[in-house]
């Protein structure tokens, strides 16, 4: 009599998703800038470079050039921070920085694929005292973040680990070795031209929200493209109406409006400076 045979086990699949213009509507990095300012991390000066790097991070995107521009001002920035205020900091004002900028159509994807039996992964480059309990509060499997180095309890200024361009391949590709993904099978989403690499690694990639140059490279390999824009807070994530396009442009005009208004103060402030220098 022949034995009964097992059909051997699938091979596991995830989704790999970028958070910042990808999941939250914001930089999840520089969302911090007034509870580290109230924390007595940053002078009113960082705040305002923070708040100019956002507004010009969410007109423009993040490029190669401007994501270096910004990773060498937050590591000289976080010289000396004291990584447990950090934490505290973080875990404090997570619900108030971040939930209200999650895009409702973000949280419905993520719902979708864990009913789907696939594990959540957030990949970012901003570093994992931000990412982590963000990844948490998403529901997320597993995080790959930025390191920084540190020594005593406090930020060194120099990075261990940077989660950026090909290392988030790298990574996406040694957790599917580790935990048994079949890449073929496994999704990925990001709206930036410097994540090309991980969304290659994948079977199913997305362009979310894209910049013109993962746009051009998005149509060019025929990838689907997703446009998000409905930042809704958890409690309300659950009762959506559908989708108003006045009410999500007037809001997105409103924040942009916002920020242009500090970046202008900026801006002219920096002009002053330098003349009167």
């Amino acid at each position: 009599m022949l034995g009964r045979v097992e059909n051997p086990p699938r091979p596991r699949t995830a989704a790999f998703f970028d958070l910042d213009k990808t999941v939250i509507a914001k930089s999840s990095t520089l969302a911090f800038g007034r509870p580290f300012y109230r924390g007595g991390l940053m002078n009113r000066r960082a705040v305002l470079r923070t708040a100019y790097a956002q507004f010009v991070y969410l007109v423009g995107g993040a490029d190669h050039e401007q994501t270096e521009r910004m990773r060498k001002m937050l590591s000289a920035l976080c010289r000396g921070w004291n990584v447990q205020q950090v934490r505290e900091i973080v875990a404090e004002t997570l619900h108030q920085m971040i939930d209200p900028f999650v895009y409702a159509e973000a949280a419905a994807l993520i719902a979708e694929h864990r009913a789907a039996g696939r594990e959540i992964v957030i990949v970012s480059t901003s570093g994992a005292e931000v990412v982590e309990p963000i990844g948490a509060l998403l529901g997320a499997d597993r995080v790959v973040a930025t390191r920084m180095v540190v020594e005593e309890g406090r930020y060194t200024g120099e990075i261990e680990y940077y989660a950026y361009g090909p290392t988030k391949a790298e990574a996406v590709r040694e957790l599917a070795e580790t935990r048994g993904y079949d890449l073929e099978r496994c999704w990925a989403y990001s709206d930036s031209i410097t994540d090309v690499p991980m969304l290659e690694a994948v079977g199913m990639p997305h362009a979310v929200n894209p910049d013109r140059a993962l746009r051009r490279e998005a149509l060019a390999r025929d990838w689907p493209v997703l446009a998000f824009n409905r930042p809704v807070p958890l409690r309300r994530r659950m009762s959506v109406p559908p989708t108003r396009p006045a009410l999500a442009v007037g809001l997105a005009l409103g924040a942009a409006v916002g920020a242009a208004l500090v970046a202008r103060w900026w801006w002219a402030r920096e002009r002053s400076a330098r003349a009167g220098g």
